[in-house]
């Protein structure tokens, strides 16, 4: 967890509904679902909305569901309405004791908005001086348990701002502004925003373009400590669950390994495997490890396919290209602060003494490493997509974007 595009107009029909008992190939008439089970979106828009305000995005049979008070991250949405699935990983525990716990209040949420580095001499989780251990490490509040005021909303979009003073582990002071805008896209925008067609397909999904701005009176600089957005999406787990993530080819000596596994220790090959130029993760929840994706081999793009309920999830991303320096956030002073990964997946678990934060697994992204002049400003976009529907239309979207069919992603370890 430690360690975040053509128009065309198409119809999106949404005819069936998931449930927790459906078969691969098979979706329900919704008239035959199961009532009140944590599957279905409205029944989790319905628990959250006592504990917390949220807003809704709706576009027909898409919705996507934010909450203001944990930084207007998007908590889960759906494709086929309120009996829909529920995409994002709830953690409903914490939300009904209404505690804040110390280090980090994990309420989960399918999409947020965090900064790095995390770990370092330059890491805004831990204060001068302390070591990198897990009882001194803090999740600042402005990404943990601060409410973002929400400075615009429509029936399809929200936008959220925060301010914020903060120093990291170096003593270097950051003001800073933080924008956050996420627009529900019709079909059309899918299109030629993520150049996915959704005809169909039941389909929802949404843009976020999220902002750093230097406030303050000084220039970022690489000697004293640069920050970078961090974006993370927590996603309900089970044993059919693959990540799928592709990596650029090339010579190692010039692009950097394709896959980093040395998070947590070394990924067994039970849970990692790398096929041509796609690494497949297993996102079972029940073992924590973590890969990640250096800035010269990813691809922009990384996704998940539930096999049992037929759900295909993409993470479509713009980045920049040539940009290597991307924030390191190992829990030790680094010999390279700016030798990060620009894209990440993980696989919650148990930790040594039994305990468990989640199950869920997450698919993350980052922007480069910030060199801000005062009131400069670095974006990092993407468009998040969940796909239920017709198995062989959902294929030729995976083989498009991904590069490997949903028999690839299925059997990858059989």
């Amino acid at each position: 967890m430690n360690r975040i595009i053509i128009a065309v107009a198409v119809a999106l029909i949404a005819t069936f509904a998931l449930t927790r008992n459906r078969k691969p190939d098979q979706n329900q008439n919704k008239d035959t679902m199961k009532p009140d089970t944590t599957d279905q979106y409205g029944y989790n828009v319905n628990f959250l909305k006592k504990h917390v305000r949220v807003v809704e995005l709706r576009n027909g049979s898409a919705l996507v569901a934010l909450v203001p008070a944990w930084q207007g991250r998007v908590m889960t949405s759906s494709a086929e309405g309120e009996p829909g699935f529920s995409f994002g990983w709830i953690n409903r525990n914490l939300i009904s004791a209404g505690k804040i716990l110390p280090h980090i209040n994990a309420f989960g949420g399918e999409e947020r908005m965090w900064l790095g580095p995390e770990g370092g001499q330059f890491s805004i989780f831990f204060k001068k001086g302390d070591p990198f251990v897990y009882d001194k490490w803090q999740t600042p509040a402005f990404i943990d348990t601060d409410t973002w005021d929400v400075t615009g909303q429509s029936e399809s979009t929200v936008t959220f701002s925060h301010k914020v003073t903060i120093e990291n582990y170096s003593g270097t002071q950051f003001n800073l502004g933080l924008e956050r805008k996420v627009a529900l896209l019709t079909p059309g925008e899918l299109l030629s925003q993520a150049g996915i067609n959704a005809q169909g397909l039941n389909a929802v999904a949404y843009r976020s373009e999220n902002k750093l701005v230097n406030l303050g009176e000084r220039e970022w600089e690489k000697e004293t400590g640069l920050l970078s957005i961090w974006m993370l999406g927590m996603f309900n787990p089970s044993p059919s669950v693959v990540i799928a993530a592709p990596f650029k080819a090339g010579d190692e000596s010039a692009l950097g390994v394709p896959v980093n596994d040395n998070y947590f220790g070394k990924i067994s090959t039970e849970r990692l495997r790398i096929k041509g130029n796609v690494a497949f993760f297993r996102a079972d929840g029940k073992s924590r490890g973590k890969i990640g994706i250096p800035p010269l081999r990813a691809t922009g793009t990384m996704g998940s396919y539930d096999a049992r309920n037929n759900i295909l999830t993409l993470l479509v991303c713009r980045m920049p290209e040539g940009k290597a320096e991307y924030v390191n956030s190992a829990w030790e002073i680094q010999k390279n602060p700016y030798s990060g990964d620009a894209m990440n997946a993980y696989n919650d678990g148990p930790l040594a003494d039994g305990s468990q934060m989640g199950p869920f697994y997450e698919l993350e992204a980052s922007s480069p490493a910030a060199m801000l002049k005062p009131g400069g400003s670095i974006v990092q976009s993407q468009v998040t997509i969940h796909l239920t529907g017709d198995k062989k239309l959902l294929n030729s979207v995976a083989v498009k974007v991904l590069g490997v069919s949903l028999s690839e992603i299925q059997n990858s370890f059989k």
